[in-house]
Parts: C-alpha cells; structure tokens; sequence
C-alpha cells in the first residue's frame, strides 16, 4: 500500500515538473519577439532533420545550423541567440553524435557541439576542445573571438593534464598553431603569447611576427618578464631579443641584451648593424649603462670609426656635451652654498644659527658647493682664480678641520667631474702638501674626476696604484675608493690584484680593510668573482668580536654582496659559507647578500621573506634587520606595482617595527622614490624628520634629498629650509639638512641619481652599487657620516647621470620660442637616444 502511495506520489511530482517546465517555456516564448521565435522554430527544425535518416536533409540541416551560428551578432553582455535557443538541445545533439557513423556530416556536427559547449560545457569538462579535436579542420576563426579564446584555455589546461601523464600533444600543438596564426593577424598578441606560455613554445612568435605586429608583441614579451620566475625571465627576454632582430630593431635589442648582461648578444648587434648612426646609438646606451666594451674590427672595421665609436662608449666628450648643454640653457653661472641655503627667507633665529662658523657648517657647505657645481668646472669656494681672490680654495681648504680637508680636496674632483685632463691638473697641486688629509682628498678627487669615463692611459690607476701601500690609512682610504669610482664596474684585473692583498694585510686597519671590499665589490659589481669573494669571506673570518662590533666591519659583507648585486641563485653557494661566520655578523651577512643578489627584479618571495625577519621584536644590539628593510627596496624598485606595494608595507613597519627598523625605513624609501619626489612619500619623510629618535629624523632628512636629488622641487626646498630653522641649534641634524639641500639641487637640476634608465627598464648596476653602499653607511649614520668617513657621501657620484626628462621639457619650452641652438638638438639625437625622447621631440 505504502509501494503504491510513493508511485502516485512520484508520478504527481513528475506532472508538477512538467507543467511548470512548460509554463516557463510558455512564458520564455511570450517575452520573444516575432522574429525570435520564428528564429528559435527554425532552429528546432534544424535540430529535428539532423536526426533524419536521409543524409542530404542531415547536411543542408547542419549547413544551415552552423550559417546561423556564424552570422549570429550579439551585444557583448549577452549570448548569441542561436546558441541560447539550441541549449535545450545540446544533450540531444551529443546523443545523436555518438551514434553517427565516420562521415564528414559527423565532423560538422562536432565542430557545431565545440560551438555550443562554449556556453553549455560543465565546468573542467573540456568539451568545446574535445569536440574540436573530433570535427573539421576548417578556419578556426571563422567562429569568432570569443570560441578561439575559449579554446586556448582549454588547451592550456589539457597540455598541463597530458604533460604530467606524459601523453601525446601532438593534435593540441596544430590547434596552437591555427589560434596564434589567427591572434597575431587580429591585434590579440598578448593572448598569443599568454597561450605559448602555456604550452611552452614561444618559439612560435618569432615566425608568426611581422612587420605590423611585432612591436606590440614585443612590449608584452619585456613587460610580462618582470612577473615571471626564473629561467622563464630569461626565456621570454630572448624570444624578444629574436623578433627585434628578425625585424632589425637593433636598439630595442640592445636593451634587452643589456638587461640580459650577455656580451655575445650586444656583440652580434654591432656586427649585424651596418648604419654608422644606429652604431653611435649602441655606443651611447653601453656609456649610460656604465659598461666597459672594447670594439674589434669585426663590430666596426674601418679604424677612425671604430675610434669614434670607442670615444663614446668611454665617455671621453661627456664633460664636453654636459657644459654645451648647460651653456645652451644658461645654467653655468656657479652658486654658493648661501644661494642654496636662502637663508634670507627665514627668520632670525635659522640667521643666527648659519652665521656660526663651525667645522660641521664648513664640511656642510663643501658638499653642498661640490654637489650644486658637479661637472661645470668652477664654483665660488674651490675654483675661483687667484686674482678675484687670492688662494682663495687653499683658504677654503683650510677652513675644514682635519678628515674633513680630505672631504674638501675631493670636492673639486666632483666640481670638475668627467673633465679628466682639467681635473687632474688642478687636482695635481695638492699632492705636494704635507697635509695627510689633503693628500687623501687629492686621491680621492682623482678617482672621482675619471668616475664613468674610461682613458686608455689609465691615469687614475697610474696615479692612485702606489699609495695603496703606504702606512698612513686615510692615504690608504683615498687611495683605494678612488681606484673604486675611477673604475667601477670595469672589473679590471690590475685592481683586483692591487686590492686583494689589503684584505689579507695583518697590519691594515679595519677601516681599510672595509673600504677595500667595497672597492672591489664595486669595481667587480654583478661579477661573481670567486676570488674576490674567497678573500672577503677569509677577511671576515679573521675579524674578532671587538671588530666584528664595529659599524665598519659591516661593509665587508657589502663589498661581498656587490659581486652578486643581480644574480639571483649565483648567491647560494657565497650564502651556505655565510652561516659559518660569528654569530655577530652572520644573519647581517645573509641578508646584505640576499638583498644585493635579487636587487632590481621584484622577486616577492625574496620581499616577503625580509619582511618576516622585520616582523621579529629583537634586542637592541642586533643590526640585520637594517638591510633586510633595505632588502624590500632593492628587490619591489623593479616595477611601478611592486614600488608602490613596498611602499605600503613599508609604513606599515614604520607603525610597528622596532628602532633599528624604523631608522631604515626612510633610507628605504628614499631609495624606492630616488630622483622621484612621490608626494605621499615626500609627506611621510617630512612627518619622520620631526621624530623624537634623532637617528629616525637624520635618515629622513637625508632620504628628503635623495628623493629630490637634482630635480630642484620647490616643496622638498621648503621643507628642508624650514628644518633648518627647526634644528638651528643641532649640529648633526643641520649638517644632514644641508646635504639634503645640496641633493635636490644637484647639477643644478640637470642630474639624477635614478640608477633605472632606457624607460625604467635597464638597472645601472654600478649606480646602484654607489646608492646602495651610501644608504648601508646611513644605517649608522653617528659612526660614518657623522664621523670621520662624511666621504662616503662621494659613491652617489657613480649613481650621477643627466637629467633627461627635465632637459626635454626645458628644451621643448625652450623650442617654442626659438631660443634652442643646433647642438641642443644634435644633443636629443644622438646623445640621447636610449631613453627615446627623441621621438616624442620630433
């Protein structure tokens, strides 16, 4: 009785169900206008012949289903109306399918299913790929963006299938092949690539690639590698590298094999290219990115060429383009500290305070005076000839106390800055002192005169070789840095064999010891010199307690990560030796070479690790976490994402980060934003420098200056005098301030500190190198910069290049009233051309 109740009760729920069905139908078709219905009745008269046993009925049937599916346009919020109104019928089709004989009417029957599983398919099914593989092989564009894009998901997710069951994939390659054809012919070349990757081919591009296409693919192949892991970079970088060349967009090339740091790449460009200008181009790209290249006469046979050429990768007319430039836009009259300071728009107490004649003041001013007048050969303390005023640099040398000299003598290296004959005859009166720090200053000066440009004569090596050895340290030091900016990132044997010795020297000071890794880390930048490594590990290991505790010991695993800035997994092996060190060192060390060895490639893992070692609450005397801070901005400056994430995980460190992580904070920002004055972080940075912790306070003044470095930005300028005012009676804090004013008035705004050029897309190591080896001497700003080593504020001259962005804009400005002069514009086309403003100019 019970069997029977659940019959009638099963057969009352079926009849329910149907009705219902049909009311919904019913009112489905009321909503439908004429021309729909008559549509979807046509449709269902397809569907009934398909089944019909005559083949000639099944055929005009299917020729007319699929007519209909072809034609059919929608708006693009809704499905094709064909394919709505054959929903119903997908699972008889299917059906009708599996029972069809092998015939041709059964391919056009799949390729009609592939269609209609695009919106019919259950998830992970993979049917609209399933029945394409059993229909037709006709035009797969014939059915329409959306079906070709569907499809190259479904591949992609049926080659990862097949790949890790080691199956066939044979028939989805020939399928690739049809949809990149169709993408690359249709303006859909980042799905073409995004699909290639997938299925790991991208090979495929370069003989899909032509003429109208190319550009853009090639944008998307540089731009996606700066989110890819690992060889996978490397691969999408030389398929680029491959079309440029196939279409012979030699300087676009050059970037990428710049990027790539492969020699053979940027040596098969010079030989391919036969245009004398394209040539110049190259030679002016290899100068900014601070790469030392000898030409052969395979790359430029004829010899007065080859010398040409060879004369603009040296820099050899750099200082001589920088004053034609400057005198074309009227900059080259020299300004003085005061004119920085304007300390006449303050008020009376900031007046009273910059009266004070101190040493600290004086020091100030030299930097100041060096930064403001780099490169133009004359300024109002250190130049001015002896009949305006007589001896007036020896006077002005003579105002600075002590180390302090040596800062001062090598301010007029910076002031004669690229002009080696010049710069070094003036330089050469202060050998013969009997002054030790001037001496040292003189040395230094050298070093900085020939920084980035190269001279067969190799006069800084010359001069600078034999007083490495001497006795007294601060010549040592002089010495030795010089050697470091003359030839940075030359990787010049004579150095590394000059310098290495120092490491092992039982007699050498800690100080020396210390400035000779980072000479060599940086000479030897992005390397991996295993040698040079060899020996700075053995230097560190010598050290003892007392040593390893001084913040000097620190810019020996520096000099260490220098070799590796950039080389990602090469870093490993250097690493392992690592955690042998003293436990004072160690973790300092591990995170200084992790943070060098993926600077500039946004690698998040790497982020999200320092950001963990910043998460621990430690004890006051542990340093590690200060690079590790640094760590998140050297890695996230890679990209406009990644900077403005780092950002904001910065501040959030600032929140709840311990002392020793928020003194790095600033240093961090100042060099995610360097040259780049944010206005969110120029408000952060002003709110840091009033901090209570003076350490905070300095890193933010000095980050202040580097954000605004050469851009003469007139809130930075205000803020800045306005502490001046504020900290009149603190001598350290006024001595930052000043610096940072001389760095936003850099070159007099005509040069930068941004290591990024080429469109952000090349990283200068050696510039970054000089950056980065300032901010970890910022870390314990009391001991270094406030000490007795303020010269390590000269490495920013490795990191100093012109100013491109705001000589365009003056010059476009200047243009409009008919004021530029023919060199100006041979200047924008054929100086500088790597950052592609000449285009925009033209």
């Amino acid at each position: 009785m019970a069997q029977g109740g659940d019959q009638t009760s099963g057969s009352k729920d079926a009849i329910l169900k149907k009705k219902k069905d049909e009311k919904g139908v019913k009112k489905e078709d009321e909503d439908l206008s004429e021309e729909d219905i008559a549509l979807k009745q046509q449709l269902e008269l397809y569907v009934e012949r398909v089944q019909d046993s005559d083949p000639g009925l099944q055929k005009v049937a299917l020729e007319s289903m699929r007519q209909e599916i072809r034609n059919a346009t929608s708006s693009m919020t809704s499905v094709p109306k064909p394919l709505k109104f054959l929903r119903p019928h997908y699972g008889t089709l299917k059906a009708f399918y599996e029972s069809m004989a092998d015939s041709e009417l059964k391919k056009l029957l799949a390729d009609i299913l592939s269609v209609l599983a695009l919106t019919m398919s259950a998830e992970g099914e993979r049917e609209s790929l399933k029945y394409r593989l059993l229909g037709s092989e006709g035009d797969i564009g014939s059915w329409g963006h959306e079906y070709v894009r569907n499809l190259a998901g479904e591949i992609a997710q049926e080659y990862a299938k097949r790949q890790s069951e080691e199956a066939p994939i044979d028939d989805l390659m020939e399928l690739v092949h049809q949809i990149v054809a169709f993408h690359m012919q249709h303006n859909a070349e980042p799905e073409a690539v995004d699909l290639l990757m997938e299925v790991e081919d991208l090979d495929l591009l370069v003989e899909h690639g032509d003429k109208n296409n190319f550009k853009r693919t090639c944008l998307y192949l540089t731009s996606s590698a700066k989110y890819l892991p690992g060889p996978d970079d490397i691969l999408v970088l030389d398929i680029a590298y491959m079309i440029y060349m196939k279409f012979e967009e030699f300087t676009r090339a050059l970037q990428i094999a710049l990027y790539l740091d492969n020699m053979q790449y940027v040596k098969q460009i010079f030989t391919t290219c036969n245009d004398l200008l394209q040539k110049k181009q190259f030679c002016y790209m290899l100068a900014r990115q601070g790469i030392t290249f000898e030409l052969d006469e395979e790359m430029s046979a004829d010899d007065e060429e080859r010398e040409g050429l060879q004369e603009i990768i040296n820099n050899t007319k750099l200082n001589e383009g920088y004053l034609t430039l400057a005198r074309d836009i009227e900059v080259m009259e020299p300004k003085s500290p005061e004119d920085i300071y304007k300390a006449h728009l303050l008020d009376g107490r900031a007046s009273a305070g910059a009266s004070v004649d101190s040493a600290r003041q004086n020091l100030a001013a030299t930097f100041v005076n060096a930064f403001v007048n780099a490169a133009f050969g004359q300024d109002k303390l250190m130049t001015v000839t002896s009949e305006a005023s007589s001896g007036s640099s020896t006077n002005w040398l003579y105002k600075n106390k002590d180390h302090g000299k040596t800062s001062a003598a090598a301010s007029l290296g910076m002031i004669l800055l690229w002009d080696v004959d010049s710069g070094l005859a003036q330089i050469d009166k202060y050998f013969h002192s009997t002054d030790t720090p001037v001496i040292a200053g003189a040395l230094l000066g050298v070093g900085i005169v020939n920084c980035g440009v190269k001279n067969d004569c190799d006069p800084a090596l010359a001069l600078l070789a034999d007083y490495v050895d001497r006795e007294d340290s601060s010549i040592r030091i002089g010495a030795i840095m010089g050697l470091a900016l003359a030839y940075a990132g030359s990787q010049n044997e004579q150095i590394r064999s000059k310098l290495i010795p120092v490491l092992g020297d039982a007699k050498a000071t800690l100080d020396v010891i210390a400035f000779a890794a980072i000479s060599l880390g940086i000479v030897f930048v992005g390397s991996c010199n295993e040698d040079i490594a060899q020996a700075i590990i053995f230097a560190l290991m010598d050290r003892s307690e007392a040593e390893l505790s001084d913040p000097l010991s620190r810019l020996l695993p520096l000099g260490l990560g220098l070799l590796y800035l950039g080389k990602q997994e090469s870093v490993e092996a250097t690493a392992e030796v690592s955690k042998t060190f003293n436990e004072k060192i160690r973790k300092h060390c591990d995170m200084t070479l992790l943070s060098c060895a993926y600077a500039g490639t946004g690698n998040v893992l790497k982020v999200q690790h320092f950001l963990g070692q910043c998460a621990q609450h430690l004890e006051k005397g542990e340093t590690f976490q200060g690079p590790a801070v640094l760590g998140i901005a050297m890695v996230a400056m890679a990209e406009e994402l990644g900077l403005e994430m780092a950002i904001r995980s910065l501040e959030h460190l600032l929140q709840y980060g311990e002392q020793n992580i928020r003194k790095a904070v600033p240093l961090a920002l100042g060099l995610l934003c360097i040259s780049n004055p944010k206005v969110n972080v120029m408000d952060t940075l002003s709110r840091l420098s009033h901090d209570s912790d003076s350490e905070v306070a300095m890193a933010a003044i000095i980050s202040l200056g580097l954000i605004g470095a050469g851009t003469n930005n007139a809130r930075i300028a205000g803020m800045l005098r306005n502490l001046s005012s504020y900290y009149y009676k603190e001598a350290s804090l006024l001595f930052c301030v000043r610096i940072a004013q001389g760095l936003v008035h850099l070159g007099k705004g005509l040069l930068t500190l941004s290591p990024y050029h080429s469109e952000r897309f090349l990283l200068s190591p050696t510039a970054l190198a000089g950056l980065v080896t300032l901010l970890h001497a910022c870390l314990d700003m009391k001991a270094m910069i406030l000490g007795k080593y303020h010269y390590i504020l000269y490495f920013l001259v490795l990191a100093m290049q012109v100013f491109l962005s705001l000589i365009i804009a003056v010059i476009i400005l200047f243009d409009c009233f008919n004021l530029v002069s023919l060199p100006i514009y041979m200047y924008i086309y054929i100086v500088l051309p790597s950052c592609n403003y000449s285009r925009e100019c033209s």
